[in-house]
């Protein structure tokens, strides 16, 4: 894709109250073709792509879709990913949703969206699926994630705002340098970076692994210990990043863990 086949997403609707409406007899597992309606970078091997669904149900913060691909031979191939959007306000059918795609120089899927996907083509897909690792908004929320495992805890931070912050919620990302990190430019003070190899001019923690320091701060205060923390990222992240918490107080029941890696 070319620089000048980039363009801005377009906002999301704003989010009022939202009441999930299940997806009627099965109509998640049935494949749609969704229009690619926004295309923006966030780091030199990751794009976000927003589509338009029109068969699409509101997904709850956490849940993922399966994209698949067909090359000029008729192979297909398929990868989930996880929405990165806050989900549409009621009434459906028909919404919008964000992906955000890493590209594997290996993969089977990610080099052709990054290569061949533009805005007004088409993504077959179907979904969203995911019951274990979603946040509904009602109860306090500490988020972790490392490098690409950002992208759904984004939906939940992006859904905590739309709806007024109604509880607390801290979230932290682990990210190798400046020019990895994705959605640069939707932190608040809710939010704490962390850079494990190089960190900006001015940043006051030098680079280094997530650790119990980071982490401590942010139980009881601004999130209480019983608060639903969520962990998403590489297995080892994901397993550190875990320990770490319940080492600083969280409790092991309450910490929900995701891990990203390669499709075989």
């Amino acid at each position: 894709m070319t620089d000048s086949a980039q363009q801005d997403l377009p906002p999301l609707p704003t989010l009022g109250t939202v009441t999930r409406r299940v997806p009627p007899g099965g109509a998640r597992r049935m494949w749609q073709e969704g229009e690619v309606v926004g295309v923006r970078d966030e780091t030199p091997r990751a794009r976000s792509f927003q589509l338009w669904l029109p068969e699409g149900y509101p997904h709850v913060p956490g849940q993922h879709y399966v994209v698949r691909v067909t090359a000029d031979d008729g192979s297909q191939a398929e990868r989930s990913y996880s929405v990165a959007s806050a989900p549409d306000p009621e009434p459906g059918p028909g919404t919008h949703i964000e992906l955000t795609v890493e590209r594997l120089d290996d993969g089977a899927v990610s080099p052709f969206i990054h290569d061949n996907v533009r805005v007004g083509d088409r993504l077959e897909v179907r979904g969203p699926f995911g019951g274990w690792f979603v946040w509904r908004g009602d109860t306090p929320a500490l988020l972790v994630g490392g490098g690409s495992g950002v992208v759904p805890l984004m939906a939940m931070l992006r859904y905590w705002r739309r709806q007024g912050r109604r509880v607390p919620l801290a979230l932290v990302v682990s990210t190798r340098t400046p020019e990895d990190l994705y959605f640069k430019d939707e932190y608040g003070p809710e939010s704490t970076i962390l850079y494990t190899r190089t960190a900006p001019a001015g940043t006051s923690r030098p680079p280094g692994r997530i650790d119990a320091e980071a982490l401590a701060p942010l139980v009881s205060q601004p999130v209480p210990a019983e608060a639903v923390a969520y962990v998403c990222g590489s297995p080892g992240f994901a397993e550190a990043a875990s320990q770490l918490l319940v080492a600083v107080g969280v409790e092991r029941t309450t910490v929900r863990v995701e891990r990203f890696g390669p499709s075989g």
